[in-house]
């Protein structure tokens, strides 16, 4: 998302390359740029012109030691200030209660049902019980979708078809999840907007009905600015306690995230950056800092690592490798472990310095579907012993996937490749084994 954000901070700080010192002409000048780059990603005018100043501020008369540049020494104050201008510190989501009760709330089309639906999948894997309830009486199909969602992500579901009272649907609802064990409530609302009158008292008297624990204000990132003042109109009705960011792996500029905390004083709670199921992270204001600044995100992505990969399995896969026994079966394993963290270009961007070097690349999600169609169409005992794989196997496997010779024949040297380095590292003081962990 901060793709373009971030190559013009780069450039705003090589300004100050080859100085020796922060001075008030050098560093306003850069300050300058900095400003300018945050407007061109649609932040606020008057957001960017206050964490400009705390910047220049911060700047004058700082002492820049001979291990720190002038440019590192900005670049470590704009990325304490982002911090600040983010929310500081992580705001997690409160589920007090028996039950605990969360609103969802926001426009038309700003993803809210799919974010129902990964909290819900996100709540269970937290030990929690949650029931979702589909509540937007209005949208054909809004309530099929939250179904199947539900059905995703095997947790429960609330809904009265011949219903086309919401605040009677969630009320109804809390009951069915005290005597259901539910501890967490999930209530999806019909998309509004703010000057349709009739529809903001109607969720301004769901709330009062509900007394939720939590409001959340669902807001597609895409829509800038836009999207910064639809959140204060929302919270002048509802007085929401955080946002969720959804559609962060679009085409945006990012000004939503940079402004909607200093407008609204609301904490960001929650970014969501992709249909899967999978897709929504916890917001960090110091990590998305430093993706925004290009050192990456290496926290998040083990956390994402973590989740997905089974230390179990990475034990066995160790043992395999040092024996090099590491086979086609045990790729795809780990191909399909690496597609259920998340759209690569999010990973990698996670990386430190390598967001801006792939901002104008356009990675597939489907990049490993070639690989996955040569190794499905292998038989048990080739996936097993590639050795096997003779011309006549080949063309076979080639027909079958639809694919190549030649796209075979180069997976097979990556492969053998790959698996002498893995073997290596492994006798090499069990880095691999470490690793692997």
């Amino acid at each position: 998302m901060f793709e373009n954000l971030q190559s013009r901070l780069e450039k705003a700080f090589k300004s100050l390359k080859g100085q020796s010192n922060i001075n008030e002409l050098n560093v306003a000048e850069t300050v300058k740029e900095i400003r300018r780059a945050l407007i061109a990603a649609d932040v606020n005018f008057k957001v960017a012109k206050t964490f400009t100043d705390d910047v220049l501020e911060k700047a004058r008369g700082e002492n820049v030691i001979k291990s720190i540049s002038p440019g590192q020494l900005l670049t470590k104050i704009v990325n304490d200030e982002l911090v600040k201008l983010l929310g500081g510190t992580t705001q997690e989501l409160s589920t007090k209660g028996s039950p605990a009760i969360i609103l969802i709330a926001g426009l038309q089309g700003s993803g809210k049902t799919t974010f129902t639906g990964k909290l819900s999948k996100y709540l269970k894997a937290q030990g929690k019980n949650p029931l979702v309830v589909a509540g937007d009486v209005y949208r054909p199909a809004a309530r099929e979708q939250l179904r199947v969602l539900a059905s995703q992500t095997e947790v429960g579901y609330y809904t009265e078809n011949d219903s086309n009272n919401p605040i009677s649907i969630a009320e109804n609802a809390i009951k069915y999840a005290k005597t259901n064990n539910h501890n967490v409530v999930i209530v999806d609302t019909a998309g509004r907007i703010a000057i349709d009158k009739q529809m903001m008292d109607e969720i301004a008297s769901l709330k009062k009905a509900l007394n939720p624990t939590e409001i959340l204000f669902v807001v597609d990132s895409m829509t800038g600015q836009d999207a910064v003042n639809t959140a204060k109109n929302f919270n002048d009705v509802l007085d929401f306690t955080g946002v969720v960011l959804t559609k962060l792996d679009g085409d945006t500029r990012g000004g939503a995230a940079l402004s909607i905390k200093s407008v609204v004083n609301k904490p960001i709670k929650f970014v969501s950056n992709g249909e899967k199921m999978d897709a929504l992270d916890v917001f960090h204001p110091d990590r998305m800092a430093g993706r925004i600044l290009g050192m990456g995100d290496v926290i998040s992505l083990v956390e994402r690592a973590q989740a997905t990969f089974d230390e179990d399995e990475a034990q066995r896969l160790s043992k395999k490798i040092a024996k090099n026994k590491f086979d086609f079966e045990d790729f795809l394993g780990q191909l399909q472990q690496i597609k259920k963290m998340g759209n690569m270009k999010d990973l990698l961007g996670m990386l430190p310095g390598v967001g801006s070097k792939i901002k104008d690349l356009d990675i597939d999600d489907n990049a490993f579907k070639g690989i996955e169609a040569l190794i499905q169409s292998m038989t048990p005992q080739e996936r097993e012993k590639p050795e096997l794989l003779n011309a006549s196997r080949k063309q076979r496997i080639a027909i079958g996937s639809g694919r190549s010779v030649q796209e075979l024949n180069k997976l097979l040297t990556q492969f053998t490749q790959m698996r002498q380095m893995m073997k290596s590292m492994n006798n090499n003081k069990g880095k691999m084994r470490g690793l692997m962990r």
